[in-house]
């Protein structure tokens, strides 16, 4: 078998691994502009963190006769939008830039808004409307990513099927809950 690397682009490869080594994973090959995929991904947990607070806020706000299903739907898609912020703030870390976790700059770089709902047919409505602008939101980023940062975009496509579990999981309840109206496009 013959081997894909030449001894002597190793021995390259090898050198420009000791070069800038405070950069951690970044190597230079990485062709993205670091300062602006930081941004894209900045504008991802921003996102994500709107979805836990809505998630939770329906959680506490949950009534009715099938306020214990929901509930229990909103809890856990809100620890699961947790769970893929802390991801996206890791890999902003490793791209050598800082989450911005601001209170005021998360609403104003989110692409989902908080929504407050009284009735549980329109908080189930709000969370798949969220849910929808992130699967959007993270189809552009994978395209955004595509062979530049296999590393985000492999998260995003990860994070991008999470989200439709969530939409789905929501316009399953919310059919449930109303057969008529049901989840209109």
């Amino acid at each position: 078998m013959d081997k894909v690397l030449a001894p002597s682009d190793i021995e390259a490869i090898r050198a420009r691994a000791r070069q800038k080594i405070e950069n951690g994973p970044v190597t230079q090959d990485y062709s993205l502009d670091k300062a602006e995929a930081v941004a894209v991904l900045n504008e991802a947990i921003a996102t994500d963190i709107v979805c836990v607070r809505c998630y939770r806020f329906h959680y506490h706000m949950a009534t009715g006769i099938h306020a214990t299903t929901a509930a229990d739907q909103f809890r856990e898609h809100a620890a699961q939008e947790q769970e893929l912020a802390e991801r996206i703030a890791e890999r902003i870390k490793q791209l050598g830039g800082k989450p911005d976790l601001e209170p005021a700059n998360i609403a104003e770089k989110s692409h989902t808004e908080y929504k407050e709902s009284t009735s549980l047919t329109d908080m189930m409505r709000e969370d798949l409307i969220a849910a929808r602008i992130a699967i959007e939101t993270y189809r552009e980023l994978v395209r955004y990513f595509g062979d530049k940062d296999l590393t985000s975009r492999t998260m995003m496509e990860e994070i991008l099927a999470k989200e439709e579990e969530h939409a789905d999981d929501l316009a399953d309840l919310l059919f449930t809950m109303s057969p008529r109206t049901g989840c209109e496009a």
